[in-house]
């Protein structure tokens, strides 16, 4: 009787290992090349990306630059579309939906980071190991070796406040006298408006350029039921306010030698048929820091609700010096009394 070759059973093993094992191969391979595949493809589109952010940049600054040419609201817009579709772009390589292997980076492409401002409040948060006291290895004593040190930029979201003034009675015990602490100042008499908040509102409108109607949405969402009437209350009632700070920056910028005016049209509601007519935003400069004025620099704004001549005159009536500004008809009759020089604007000159 013969028995089984036990040395054929190891060979048809070994060959059925070996089959296994080219196919196993050839599938990686095949795998490893489809990666490859899709990170050239991602290099590439990272890469024509970059060439578009780099050409919208440079375009950007060449617009930019273009100070003596025509200025004119299709320049503005294009500026305004091109900076747009740079902040698609640079949001796009932020989202980064493939991961793609680190490579080194040469000189030219590393970037610096810049150190996080220095008045900015910091918070420290030490995260300790679970072993810190007492080794998970051997049971001994852990002791400090270093530490790694990494910050992180956060936004803590305004938030509102209730302040209440308390105002304690006090009687004296042997005549009727009564002591009281008097009121505290407020910024409207008889108004829950502190300071910082008529300042958020009126920095919101004027700087950030967000209407009364929005802010009061945004105050809702925060639980906070503030009418856009009363809003615009209060913003009347700090114009009142600060029209000793704008008087005093009037005087500041009128007693230069040389400033720069403009004016430009601002669209304002008409009362009562609901259209809007054009009214005049006037603005002057003073900035002398590029002739080494030491100077604070400075800017007086003036609404009228026309064009007329009247306007800029009364504005200059206390001004001795030079007037650079464009070729409003209207100037020439400042100019006429000797006491301020004309300085043609070269943009205007172009035309």
């Amino acid at each position: 009787m013969t028995g089984a070759n036990p040395l054929s059973d190891d060979v048809e093993t070994l060959k059925a290992m070996l089959l296994s094992q080219e196919a196993a191969l050839r599938e990686r391979d095949a795998q490893v090349l489809k990666l490859q595949e899709t990170v050239d493809s991602q290099q590439a589109m990272l890469a024509s990306r970059a060439v578009e952010v780099e050409h919208l940049k440079l375009l950007i600054a060449k617009l930019r630059r273009m100070q003596f040419g025509r200025k004119s609201e299709k320049l503005d817009h294009r500026i305004e579309q091109l900076e747009l579709r740079l902040e698609e772009l640079e949001a796009d390589e932020g989202a980064a939906p493939v991961e793609i292997p680190k490579t080194p980076r040469t000189a030219v492409e590393q970037t610096t980071r810049k150190p996080l401002p220095d008045h900015l409040p910091c918070e420290i948060q030490t995260h300790l190991p679970e072993s810190a006291g007492k080794c998970t290895q051997c049971g001994g004593l852990m002791k400090s070796l270093s530490e790694d040190v990494a910050e992180q930029l956060e936004y803590v979201p305004a938030s509102f406040r209730v302040i209440r003034h308390v105002r304690p009675k006090f009687a004296c015990v042997c005549c009727d006298y009564i002591s009281q602490a008097p009121a505290p100042s407020r910024p409207i008499e008889r108004g829950i408006a502190g300071p910082g908040l008529l300042a958020h509102v009126l920095i919101s409108k004027f700087a950030d350029h967000i209407p009364l109607y929005r802010q009061s949405v945004m105050y809702v969402r925060e639980g906070v039921e503030l009418d856009r009437s009363l809003l615009a209350k209060w913003v009347g009632h700090a114009a009142t306010l600060l029209q000793p700070l704008v008087e005093t920056l009037r005087r500041h910028v009128m007693a230069t030698t040389k400033l720069h005016a403009d004016d430009t049209p601002v669209p304002v509601l008409a009362l009562g048929n609901g259209k809007t007519k054009t009214g005049r935003l006037w603005v002057y400069v003073r900035d002398d820091r590029a002739s080494a004025d030491i100077a604070p620099p400075a800017v007086w704004f003036s609404y009228t609700p026309d064009r007329k001549g009247i306007h800029p005159q009364q504005h200059l009536e206390s001004f001795n010096g030079t007037l650079q500004a464009d070729a409003y008809g209207d100037y020439q009759a400042i100019y006429e009394t000797g006491r301020v020089t004309e300085a043609a604007c070269w943009a205007h000159a172009r035309r």
